[in-house]
């Protein structure tokens, strides 16, 4: 006997699968900022004449890029609530699985942000470096004014890409019990006997997503003139 499809049944239960997109936007925007500064500094870490701050760099990026995101997520959920509520001073009534899953994930996205920075920041030519040095620049303003900003044309495409990456692996979170927008639809399907109808309408939400913002990843590239895997045209 063929299937019988439902769609009508997603209507009633919109509200609910607001709440996990909502969730998965959050922890998708804030790993993406988090990341990001936090990326920066690693990338100038690995690039500075210290040892010690490339070798903690080196370090920390080899760890997370080495470990699969469900155990970033499982340890942080299993071994750090503890010390994150003695460090941040978090209410008892907080959720400690958002905050340890919005930690870990950004955290997690640094250690990939940065080397996408640096990558940038080797592109800069190094004739660029010299004349802001000659000019009378120290060597922060030049990192500041020029070095930073020429980088971050080049590598604005690939941070998105990253981005793309992160609002998928979002879904991971079901590992620690949180209900995000794919794990809400996945436990109203499996509850309504729906689950076909809530995880066909789930992809096709990702997928909608995933291809917007792939149109703008293209866009910027074509505006920066920057060809995938050749960097400047």
């Amino acid at each position: 006997m063929p299937y019988s499809f439902h769609w009508s049944v997603i209507l009633k239960d919109l509200p609910e699968l607001a709440r996990g997109l909502h969730l998965t936007f959050e922890i998708t925007a804030v790993a993406l900022v988090a990341g990001f500064c936090v990326g920066v500094l690693l990338a100038l870490f690995r690039l500075s004449r210290s040892r010690l701050l490339s070798a903690f760099a080196q370090a920390y990026v080899t760890a997370f890029r080495a470990v699969p995101m469900p155990v970033v997520l499982l340890v942080f959920f299993l071994v750090v609530p503890q010390l994150l509520s003695a460090l941040l001073h978090l209410p008892s009534n907080i959720d400690i699985r958002r905050v340890s899953a919005l930690i870990a994930f950004s955290l997690f996205e640094a250690a990939y942000y940065a080397e996408i920075i640096r990558a940038g920041v080797n592109s800069v030519p190094a004739g660029q470096v010299n004349a802001a040095l000659a000019l009378g620049m120290t060597p922060f303003q030049c990192t500041q004014l020029i070095v930073l900003p020429l980088a971050l044309r080049a590598i604005v495409p690939l941070l998105l890409t990253q981005a793309i990456i992160l609002f998928q692996d979002t879904s991971l979170v079901y590992v620690i019990g949180l209900g995000d927008f794919f794990t809400i639809a996945s436990n109203i399907g499996a509850r309504d006997g729906t689950t076909v109808e809530l995880i066909v309408f789930a992809g096709a939400c990702y997928f909608c997503v995933c291809t917007a913002l792939s149109a703008v990843v293209r866009q910027l590239q074509a505006r920066f003139g920057v060809v995938p895997g050749k960097g400047f045209l």
